[in-house]
């Protein structure tokens, strides 16, 4: 016993025409002929399909389905076995049918048609470098930024045309923008639906050309935009405008506008996200002894307890003196390096070595271990 046309959609028999048509879009897109060539059993499968929906999309057609009787009239059909005799494919045209009761262009908004373009044309992205301060990627800032463009012609109105005016109907296709050809396929006659290429599926042709952009319709021009860096921007970050790029011919969306950032390095700083670092030398005696020194930050110099009895290669963290962003606040992380004195006097040598007997071994951590092993 063959199939249903429920059992070929996949559908209850109580089914909404919302689920019809979803459930046939679903099978449609599978299995159609352009998305399976030379398949002849997808391409039944799309018939079968194809049927199914044309007559239970149809109050009358589903009617007599249901009854048992043949929904298509006469002896063709198969009275509710799905038989698929009384469905005629001879109007599949790639972009609708026209013997099967629907549209197949109303289910999918033509996507195996080849008219005229659906989606505007979109202009191409404008990359750019910028290079900020080591300041200005930390704190934010705002900088005008001059740059090049296409944009539409205003002699011509885009059009290309001289005035805007001197444009006549495409001898081609009669201005519709697309030519058509039969095409005979195992369904029967296809009708293939192409850009016209006398006027690149405008409809128009250019009698005179517009003498500002030599028919182009676009020219190139300088802009210029104010653009914020946030505080924090990250070196090698890549920032983007939406529609302040490069704008198409026809009047489409226009392109981005993408920067990409370089940050100028700072005399005493380096930087991990919003943490700042900082190398720190000091004398062997404030490390010895502790001491206040300065300390460079984003904020200019500022005072630091050094404590007593500092170690080389020792760390402090400061705590939100980094990049504050208003997401996150970060620090400032000091790694002190303790340098030794050069080229002593002999008084001084004399004062070191009555230092040097004074201390005991267990007063250097580190040296003390060390002997112990």
């Amino acid at each position: 016993m063959a199939k249903s046309y429920y059992d070929i959609l996949g559908v209850k028999k109580n089914a909404t025409d919302s689920d019809l048509k979803s459930a046939y879009r679903s099978l449609a897109k599978k299995y159609h002929p352009d998305l399976n060539p030379g398949d002849e059993a997808a391409a039944t499968k799309f018939k079968e399909a194809a049927e199914a929906y044309d007559v239970l999309s149809d109050p009358k057609k589903r009617a007599t389905y249901d009854r048992g009787g043949n929904p298509f009239g006469g002896a063709g059909g198969a009275g509710g076995q799905g038989g698929f005799g009384g469905f005629d494919f001879g109007g599949f045209s790639g972009g609708s049918f026209s013997g099967g009761g629907f549209r197949f262009e109303d289910l999918f908004g033509g996507m195996f048609g080849g008219g005229r373009q659906s989606m505007a044309e979109v202009g191409a992205d404008i990359k750019l470098a910028v290079t900020l301060t080591f300041e200005e990627a930390a704190f934010g800032v705002t900088k005008p930024i001059n740059f090049q463009r296409t944009e539409a012609c205003a002699s011509c109105k885009g059009t290309g045309a001289k005035d805007g005016t001197a444009l006549s109907t495409c001898g081609t296709c009669n201005g519709s923008g697309e030519v058509r050809m039969a095409q005979n396929t195992v369904f029967g006659q296809a009708i293939t639906r192409r850009v016209c290429n006398a006027c690149s599926g405008k409809g128009k042709i250019i009698k005179e050309t517009c003498p500002t952009c030599n028919g182009r319709a676009i020219v190139r021009k300088t802009a210029t935009i104010n653009m914020p860096f946030p505080a924090g921007t990250e070196p090698n970050q890549i920032l983007a405008v939406q529609g302040e790029g490069d704008k198409p011919k026809g009047g489409g969306n226009a392109g981005n506008l993408v920067f990409v950032v370089t940050v100028m390095p700072h005399k005493h700083l380096k930087r991990k996200g919003v943490d700042l670092f900082v190398d720190l030398p000091i004398t062997f005696t404030q490390a010895a002894l502790g001491d206040k020194v300065f300390v460079p930050s984003l904020k200019g110099k500022i005072i630091f307890d050094i404590p007593s009895s500092t170690q080389t290669g020792q760390t402090f963290r400061l705590k939100e003196q980094g990049i504050q962003t208003p997401k996150k606040k970060g620090d400032l992380i000091i790694t002190v390096e303790v340098e030794m004195p050069k080229n002593l006097s002999s008084s001084q040598q004399k004062l070191l070595k009555e230092l040097h007997s004074s201390l005991k071994l267990d007063q250097y951590e580190k040296a003390r271990e060390h002997s112990r092993k």
